[in-house]
């Protein structure tokens, strides 16, 4: 334990470990150093990726599924909620693969595979401040979400759609379904686990530019929106919130992770377009309402991502 980089304290850490099941997080520690060569780390995180990202994040949270699975009769649905640029599909793809390796399988989707169909994705995004295209509460279609997380917990068949950005010339589209059968559902995404917010937030926020009056009144309609999200948080049995010290170090993870994505992809948020998609993640939602979040385990991380807490909330 003592040849790790990690940063964060280890008292609250500890009471996470007890929680997952374990004496203590030496025990823990010594569990998974033990295990090591079959991780797999190198096939999934690059050389930037910190210790504390490992044994602070997708450890504990490889662990708790684990956990759940082993010891309730019920499926679990676990959320994760970070914003956007933060690492989070790179952290999916590796619990679904080393899930396997303990014998049991873990799914991770997300809030944004449901976006809505083209046709209707048209009309509810229609004039909206900042002529993107998706992203925002609302655009999501919610009661096949609903349906399909309840139709899991129920027979433990998963069959749900798969969003992909570089369908309709970037506007993105369903591609296909997913058919699987996991013992444990991750779902993500960036606004997860937000609610309305009561109180007028508009005072103490000071935006670049400052809000548009049109962008004002469009946050109201962003607020109703949120609303019939409540239903999916509620079938949340635990929710891992990834909280950034500032809001805005979402911009840069978010401007690097479409770089790269121009790189590898040939297509990604550019300019004007990325521009307008970074000021939809900042004003649409008050930030106060990520401060409210009721989230189990809270992370915060600073601006290199480096988990400086994690524990319990």
């Amino acid at each position: 334990m003592n040849d790790l980089n990690i940063e964060f304290p280890l008292g609250d850490f500890e009471k996470l470990i007890s929680q997952i099941g374990w004496g203590s997080s030496h025990e823990w520690f010594s569990f998974w150093n033990s295990k090591k060569e079959i991780l797999s780390i190198d096939k999934f995180w690059d050389e930037n990726v910190n210790d504390d990202w490992i044994w602070g994040l997708a450890l504990p949270l490889l662990s708790q599924a684990y956990t759940f699975n082993k010891n309730f009769s019920d499926r679990k649905i676990i959320g994760i909620s970070a914003l956007p640029g933060t690492g989070k599909t790179t952290l999916g793809k590796w619990l679904e693969s080393i899930s396997l390796k303990f014998n049991f399988k873990i799914s991770v989707i997300s809030i944004d595979d449901f976006y809505l169909p083209s046709k209707e994705m048209e009309l509810a995004i229609k004039n909206n401040p900042w002529k993107v295209s998706r992203g925002y509460p609302g655009s999501h279609s919610i009661d096949l979400m609903k349906d399909k997380l309840l139709e899991w917990k129920a027979d433990g068949k998963l069959n749900v759609p798969v969003f992909d950005k570089s369908l309709r010339n970037g506007l993105g589209d369903r591609a296909y379904w997913r058919h699987e059968s996991p013992d444990v559902l991750i779902i993500e995404g960036w606004f997860l686990g937000v609610k309305p917010y009561c109180g007028e937030s508009n005072i103490s926020e000071k935006f670049i530019p400052p809000l548009s009056t049109y962008e004002s009144s469009y946050r109201v309609n962003i607020q109703n929106n949120l609303e019939h999200y409540l239903d999916i948080w509620n079938l949340l049995d635990q929710i891992w919130h990834l909280k950034p010290m500032k809001f805005e170090y979402m911009n840069l993870w978010k401007s690097k992770q479409e770089k790269n994505m121009f790189i590898k992809r040939g297509s990604a948020l550019q300019d004007e377009n990325l521009f307008n998609f970074l000021r939809m993640l900042n004003v649409s939602i008050p930030h106060k309402s990520f401060d409210k979040i009721n989230s189990d385990i809270l992370l915060l991380i600073n601006q290199e991502r480096k988990i400086i807490n994690v524990g319990l909330n």
